[in-house]
C-alpha cells in the first residue's frame, strides 16, 4: 500500500512540474495592473523572454506605455553588482523584452513603466539556475 501512495505522489510531482513552465506574476503598480511572464521557471543563464502585460484601472489594455526592464544583481564578496537595462517593445498585446542573466542566483527585476504623465514600476525577486 506504501508503493502505491508513495507512486501516486511521484506521479502528480512529475504531471506538476508540466504546469509551471512560465514563471507568472501580478503586481499592482499604482493605478495599473502588470502581468509579468518569463519563459523559463525558474529563469536560466542566458536569454529569458519576459513579457509584461499592462492594464489601466478600468482593465484596459495600455499599448502605448514605455517599459523598461532593469534587472540586477547585488554585490557579493569578490564580486561587483550587475546592473542591467532593456527596452521592452509592443508587439500583440503585451510588451516584450530579452533578459540575459550573466550568472545563478538571485536577481531583482523592476518593470517601469511610463504611462500619460506617470511613472510607476514593480519589483521581483527571481532565482537563476
Amino acid at each position: 500500500m506504501k508503493n502505491v501512495v508513495l507512486g501516486i505522489v511521484l506521479v502528480l510531482l512529475v504531471a506538476g512540474t508540466g504546469f509551471a513552465k512560465n514563471l507568472e506574476v501580478e503586481k499592482k503598480a499604482g493605478d495599473y495592473t502588470l502581468k509579468i511572464t518569463m519563459d523559463n521557471n525558474p529563469p536560466i543563464v542566458g536569454d529569458n523572454n519576459i513579457t509584461v502585460e499592462v492594464k489601466d484601472s478600468t482593465g484596459k489594455s495600455v499599448t502605448d506605455a514605455k517599459v523598461m526592464i532593469d534587472y540586477s544583481m547585488p554585490a557579493m564578496p569578490g564580486m561587483p553588482a550587475m546592473n542591467y537595462k532593456t527596452d521592452a517593445k509592443y508587439d500583440a498585446g503585451t510588451y516584450k523584452a530579452v533578459m540575459t542573466l550573466s550568472m545563478a542566483g538571485s536577481w531583482n527585476i523592476s518593470v517601469k513603466v511610463a504611462h500619460s504623465h506617470k511613472r510607476v514600476k514593480a519589483k521581483i525577486n527571481v532565482d537563476a539556475k
